[in-house]
């Protein structure tokens, strides 16, 4: 019975550990994926002249998951409520940013960008788009570095730890 008992440990907590480092490892791919929904929707903006809610729409079937449902989100809550863009963009992110694997720093850019967004010409919202991009950039970066520091150490650290419980109550 122990032996069972210590091998579930050991599972679950070199799933913990595994799971760890998936997350460091989405994140830079969410960061480039969210830079590329930028830049679509730089180009939609400012050279198509759509409105931001076809962007949304748009944008909500070029890009994979989970931005996808983050933008496929934010045109359905556009075209159900009378809300301002800013309010809708706030709250879609902060119902939505739970299923990524970016930080809040990321959160903050887009929180940033949410609140210009639609509210300038043309060529001032695509000064704020590539503002986004630039910090995103830096974030990308450390996510880049993160990674590479921390997702073989998570793994490791989710096996030895699993051992260490084990050898404590053995």
């Amino acid at each position: 019975m122990k032996w069972i008992g210590a091998i579930l440990l050991l599972c679950a907590t070199t799933l913990i550990g595994f799971d760890i480092a998936k997350r460091l490892e989405n994140r830079p791919r969410q960061i480039r994926q969210l830079k590329n929904a930028l830049q679509v929707m730089e180009a939609e903006i400012v050279y198509g002249h759509s409105p931001v809610q076809e962007v949304f729409l748009r944008l909500s079937k070029q890009v994979p998951k989970p931005l996808a449902l983050l933008f496929h989100q934010l045109y359905l809550e556009l075209e159900n409520k009378q809300l301002s863009l800013y309010e809708v963009w706030k709250s879609t992110l902060d119902n939505f940013w739970h299923k990524t694997a970016m930080k809040k720093e990321e959160k903050e850019v887009m929180e940033q960008f949410g609140q210009t967004l639609g509210q300038h010409d043309f060529v001032q919202q695509q000064k704020h788009i590539r503002l986004a991009l630039s910090h995103l950039d830096r974030e990308l970066e450390s996510a880049e570095e993160e990674k590479r520091k921390y997702g073989r150490m998570a793994r490791s650290l989710g096996v030895l730890g699993g051992l260490f419980i084990i050898l404590l109550f053995i």
